[in-house]
């Protein structure tokens, strides 16, 4: 049977651009043969490929990593437009690491990411250490350098935001190859989006910018925890890809004008 036919009778879709793709990753016909078999029983094609395509970039994934999804690209095209020449930028919640890798990649002087998950940090650092960017280890923000707070111009975080009745409700591609912790975003999908907004202006520079992704339903509840930690908020959707970005500017501070020269009022004479 050729790849194509075996693809297709698992029920691929797309089963000649998935064979395409097999054959050109592949080092020849007996590893083509065996990444065909993984796809069938219904691995992700990024796992089984060991990359995924990202803003033009080959990002390295692998199982029981999150495969970066296309949606997130118009995220990532929020970002770089924001990024200030030089600045410093974080990704958190990185999974793979593909939104740092595109903000390590537009110039930025400083980029650190950070996850949870050994796997998703193993996988990063394959993706982000070529490219001079940290990757660390741990939850959230308290994985990060202590040095970063009041200095972060670009601050991604791809959340978890699947609601947890949902969860079961995903493709079986998701649920069953990709990590919950990267999925189950808590009863409403908001509960680690929250926990980052509520830290977030500890760590942003003055203008500094934080970016998330959450379902179109969930804008208004994200987009009022953002307002509550004291970020100026708005929303940004692309309904091609069916995306929804939530963006938060840490206000900077007044201008106050320099005092007016001193001297005596004139008098009228």
């Amino acid at each position: 049977m050729s790849l194509v036919a075996e693809l297709r009778a698992a029920g691929c879709v797309f089963a000649e651009e998935e064979a395409a793709l097999i054959l050109s990753t592949a080092a020849g016909p007996e590893e083509a043969g065996r990444m065909a078999a993984r796809r069938a029983a219904g691995e992700p094609l990024e796992h089984v490929l060991g990359w995924a395509g990202f803003l033009g970039m080959r990002i390295a994934v692998g199982p029981g990593v999150f495969v970066p999804r296309r949606r997130t690209e118009f995220l990532a095209g929020h970002a770089l437009r924001l990024l200030p020449p030089g600045g410093t930028a974080v990704d958190l919640c990185c999974g793979s690491g593909a939104l740092g890798a595109a903000l390590a990649g537009a110039g930025a002087a400083e980029v650190h990411a950070a996850d949870l998950d050994p796997a998703a940090v193993a996988c990063a650092r394959r993706n982000l250490e070529p490219l001079g960017a940290a990757v660390h280890q741990g939850d959230l923000f308290a994985a990060l350098p202590r040095r970063l707070r009041g200095r972060v111009d670009v601050l991604v975080a791809n959340v978890p935001y699947v609601p947890t009745g949902e969860v079961p409700l995903l493709p079986a591609e998701a649920r069953e190859h990709e990590p919950l912790l990267s999925l189950d975003g808590g009863g409403d999908g908001l509960d680690v989006l929250r926990r980052v907004a509520a830290e977030a202006p500890q760590w942003l520079a003055p203008g500094g910018v934080l970016l998330s992704e959450a379902g179109g339903r969930q804008a208004p509840a994200a987009l009022a925890a953002f307002t509550a930690a004291g970020l100026e908020a708005r929303t940004a959707e692309d309904d091609g890809l069916g995306a929804t970005a939530v963006l938060g500017t840490w206000p900077r501070p007044p201008v106050t004008p320099p005092p007016g020269p001193r001297g005596r009022a004139r008098r009228d004479r």
